[in-house]
């Protein structure tokens, strides 16, 4: 039920907008498919009513969806993949940090600052010791 207002309220309007585009490739195949259509109906080959199924789709399926399918079975997330590790590492280090700025005070802010270089550190030298490792494969 409406109530009665004093401000008018605009209504929504609907426009049918036809594009005044030409497209002779477009033309063509639709008088192709129209003209082999008739040409079915008159063998007997397709009914009236029926649709008209071209040779490049008749008992093919799309791959792409099977692709995406696929991927998505075989990879399922996991809570230590890399982003989860991440989000656990920087959840740890916030909790410690907290518990440990009310234990000790300022002094745990040092504490997370050599523990963040000594990571740092640790991750700088893996990544090397992988590369050095490479080279040497090849």
């Amino acid at each position: 039920m409406k109530l009665p207002s004093i401000v008018k309220l605009g209504k929504y309007h609907r426009f049918n907008i036809t594009p005044r585009h030409y497209d002779p490739i477009k033309e063509e195949i639709e008088e192709r498919t129209n003209a082999i259509r008739r040409q079915l109906e008159e063998e007997g080959v397709l009914q009236p009513g029926q649709d008209f199924d071209p040779g490049y789709r008749s008992g093919h399926r799309s791959a792409i969806r099977g692709a995406f399918r696929a991927r998505s079975r075989a990879k399922k997330s996991s809570l230590l993949d890399n982003s989860g590790i991440l989000r656990i590492l920087i959840f740890l280090i916030l909790l410690g940090g907290l518990g440990g700025y009310m234990y000790l005070g300022n002094e745990v802010l040092y504490y997370i600052l050599y523990l963040a270089i000594g990571g740092g550190m640790w991750i700088a030298l893996k990544r090397l010791k992988t590369k050095g490792r490479r080279n040497k494969n090849e």
